[in-house]
Formats: structure tokens, sequence, C-alpha cells
């Protein structure tokens, strides 16, 4: 997995490349950690993220946790329809903010 990190308008956006797995969540957490140090509004590009596991739904949560208790948004674009899959299965859709 990579990820690039790009900023615009005060927002920080991540696009997110290969899969999010126990492997790889623990470097996706820790991105979305520091980049609420530098704004308060971070954007995940899903479009070439294929797979989320478990240990990445994990990284979501704390990313959407970390959000609110900054007055921040955590927003995800682009999630393919087999991650998405996995967010309504799990309900993540419901507190996950997703275009």
């Amino acid at each position: 997995m990579t990820i690039t990190e790009t900023k615009a308008d005060g927002k920080i956006q991540l696009a997110v490349s290969g899969n999010v797995d126990t492997n790889t969540a623990p470097q996706l957490q820790s991105k979305i950690l520091q980049s609420f140090q530098k704004a308060k509004d971070v954007v995940l590009d899903m479009a070439d993220c294929p797979y989320v596991s478990s240990a990445g739904l994990r990284a979501f949560l704390l990313g959407h946790k970390t959000a609110t208790s900054k007055g921040g948004s955590l927003t995800l674009v682009h999630v393919q329809k087999v991650v998405m899959d996995v967010f309504k299965t799990t309900r993540f859709d419901s507190v996950l903010k997703i275009e």
C-alpha cells in the first residue's frame, strides 16, 4: 500500500493505493492521525484501494473519532464497490462520511 498526501483548500487528501489489511492498516492509521495534526479536515481517496480488512476498519474508525474530537471531518471518496460492500455489511456506511 502507498499513501500520497496532497493539501488543498485547508484539507489534506490522502490517496490510498493498494490493500488495507493487517500489515498496512497501522501505516494508514498513523498517516490519518498525522494529517489531523496539520488540518481539521481529511479526505481519503479510495479509488485505488480494492480491499479493506477488519484492521483497516479500525483505522477508519479511529480517524472518524479523531475528526469528531477536533471538530473536523474524515471523508472517504471514490470507494470501490467491493470495499463499499464491506462498509455496508459492517454498517460503517452509517458511521463514516462517504461520498
